[in-house]
């Protein structure tokens, strides 16, 4: 699991102006671009916070820097094992809603089998898509909001489960603490994504 991810939300009008094989290159132009692109950004990079870019593209789409990950998709991937341990211990609405929300971004469910590419928003060829880890459109983005929004102010019921049956002394999502600020962050993204009516990625470079 030595992957890296970044997570972007992308204005979905200027995505669908281009046939699903090739916006994944637009989006990649976008950013890599000389002078206007992320790549090579003089501004220090903020955790919790957006990176933006210049010039003609500076509306169209950002980055999302997570809270004490490294931009590492090892903390994505720890933090739905933690959930494994402790799903079955809480309360039935609570478990239904982290199911939904982390089935929908990075976890693989119990059978591993979980998809997190919608159908349809880029092409299905693997060698133009390699390195997608993650792409919802607005439609997928407003639902797993809306459930967010309805199950973060529960978490707080997890903690005790959570050090019980979760919590390590060392590595990624080791506390009850790195949980929820990594939930929280998934939040900040779906909620404005879905103010703009915009789509969500995650790519591995």
């Amino acid at each position: 699991m030595g992957l890296d991810i970044n997570v972007l939300i992308a204005d979905w009008s200027w995505l669908e102006k281009v046939p699903p094989r090739e916006r994944l290159s637009r989006l990649r132009d976008a950013w890599y671009a000389d002078e206007t692109g992320l790549w090579d950004h003089d501004a220090p990079v903020v955790e919790g916070d957006w990176e933006w870019p210049r010039g003609p593209h500076s509306t169209s789409f950002a980055v999302y820097e997570f809270r004490g990950t490294l931009g590492s998709f090892k903390a994505h991937f720890w933090a739905a094992e933690r959930w494994e341990s402790i799903r079955d211990h809480a309360d039935p609405l609570v478990r239904a809603g982290l199911d939904t929300l982390l089935l929908g971004l990075t976890w693989r469910g119990l059978d591993g089998e979980a998809e997190h590419i919608d159908p349809g928003f880029f092409c299905d060829d693997p060698a133009v898509t390699h390195g997608v880890l993650l792409a919802r459109s607005p439609d997928s983005v407003r639902k797993l909001a809306t459930t967010s929004e309805r199950v973060r102010p529960r978490l707080g019921e997890l903690r005790g489960v959570y050090n019980e049956h979760a919590a390590v002394s060392q590595g990624w999502v080791s506390d009850f603490d790195a949980f929820t600020r990594l939930m929280d962050d998934w939040g900040h993204v779906l909620s404005e994504a879905a103010r703009r009516g915009w789509g969500v990625v995650g790519l591995s470079e």
